[in-house]
């Protein structure tokens, strides 16, 4: 499953420079499945909807920052556990019951955005 940020978060930002993926941002700021990846052109994202992988994406979190589960595999193929849970100082990465993903799932999300 996807990891996000609860309400703890304290915005230190420790976080956002260790996603492989990118898929870390800023409260407020839009994200795009291209941010970071190599992916170009046509990309379906977790809900079905095709989107153009540069076209930016409303905010997941306004306040603190959050994680975009279409871009977080739990670092699977990169580092043995998330990264953002291991530097965060509050804790606050925690596994994303609403999207619950197989490793091979996470793995092949990898694969889709680092080409």
């Amino acid at each position: 499953m996807a990891i996000k940020i609860t309400d703890e978060c304290i915005n230190c930002g420790a976080c956002e420079p260790e996603c492989p993926n990118n898929a870390i941002y800023e409260g407020g700021v839009e994200w795009a499945i291209a941010d970071g990846t190599s992916v170009r052109g046509k990309f379906t994202l977790l809900d079905g909807a095709v989107v153009d992988a540069e076209q930016k994406n409303t905010p997941v979190a306004n306040d603190t920052y959050y994680i975009t589960p279409n871009k977080c595999t739990e670092c699977q193929g990169f580092h043995e556990e998330p990264q953002c849970a291991a530097v965060c100082p509050v804790d606050c990465c925690v596994p994303d019951e609403m999207y619950q993903e197989t490793v091979e799932q996470l793995m092949a999300k990898k694969e889709k955005l680092h080409m």
